[in-house]
């Protein structure tokens, strides 16, 4: 089924009312009982809590009418991926609590997450709810970005003092970690900055909005054999970056394959998010 520039506003919508009320459940909240899952290496890909699965049967009772109304597939991170994904001209993909370890932890980082994917992988829709701000954020492909309901831009070339670097705490365990911090620094350096400072405290969601309220920032993700995060974890702050003018892409610099019809894994070509081209150019240099 084809949408409309009107449908997308009606199905924006319903998105923002689901994270919202799961992301306003999530703030109350505390996990009851952690568990872990199979799949995935890190820790942070592993562990589930009762919250997890509340925020999920809210968000799925709200959205749920759309999937039969405008004939939408679904992606969502604690039900089997069921491959109407690659069947439906689009689906709603799901992160009902992005950065479960900050909010077992009680820190900030953790977050809501629902996109609207087209089947060749474009991010159409994008709304995220951070429990702790109580902000919403949402963009629609090719109608911009808003927070809080109200209009939002940024200005990609703003460079603050220092060059901020959000990071998975997986990154903390790389082998090669020293050797990438010593060349973001050389990075900061070039682009005559002080310095940099590296954030690893967060979820791929709240390290991607990182990079929008941090200039000149990135946020990245190298490939990987296995893992690397998934769909879930990326698309809806995809829609964010296109809509704001930052750039959301593959580490080579591709369009990010959100829909990939092998997994729903990211690592076969990582993802790099930064506030502007000429950053990413740099890192991808790296």
């Amino acid at each position: 089924m084809k949408l409309s520039p009107s449908d997308l506003r009606t199905l924006a919508e319903f998105a923002i009312s689901a994270v919202s009320e799961a992301g306003q459940m999530v703030a109350q909240a505390r996990p009851v009982e952690v568990q872990h899952k199979a799949r995935g290496e890190s820790l942070a890909a592993q562990v589930v809590t009762e919250i997890d699965r509340r925020s999920e049967d809210i968000i799925l009772d709200i959205l749920g009418p759309t999937i039969e109304r405008f004939e939408l597939g679904l992606l969502t991170e604690e039900r089997h991926d069921n491959g109407s994904r690659l069947t439906a001209d689009h689906f709603w993909c799901i992160d009902p609590l992005d950065g479960t370890l900050p909010f077992i932890e009680g820190a900030p980082g953790y977050a809501v997450s629902i996109a609207l994917v087209a089947r060749d992988g474009r991010p159409c829709i994008g709304a995220i709810y951070d429990p702790v701000e109580a902000t919403v954020l949402h963009a629609i492909s090719g109608l911009g970005a808003l927070r809080n309901r109200n209009p939002w831009s940024i200005n990609p070339q703003l460079r603050g003092d220092v060059l901020s670097v959000f990071a998975d705490r997986s990154f903390l365990t790389r082998a090669d970690h020293d050797i990438i911090v010593e060349g973001l620094g050389r990075v900061a350096q070039e682009m005559g900055l002080a310095g940099l400072e590296l954030n690893t405290s967060g979820g791929a969601v709240m390290n991607a909005c990182g990079v929008l309220t941090h200039l000149p920032s990135c946020y990245f993700k190298y490939p990987v054999p296995t893992g690397g995060g998934s769909l879930w974890d990326f698309a809806a702050t995809a829609c964010l970056f296109h809509e704001l003018g930052a750039v959301a892409t593959d580490m080579n610099g591709d369009v990010l394959d959100l829909n990939r019809h092998d997994s729903t894994f990211m690592n076969h070509r990582g993802v790099l998010f930064a506030s502007n081209q000429e950053l990413a150019r740099r890192i991808r240099t790296l």
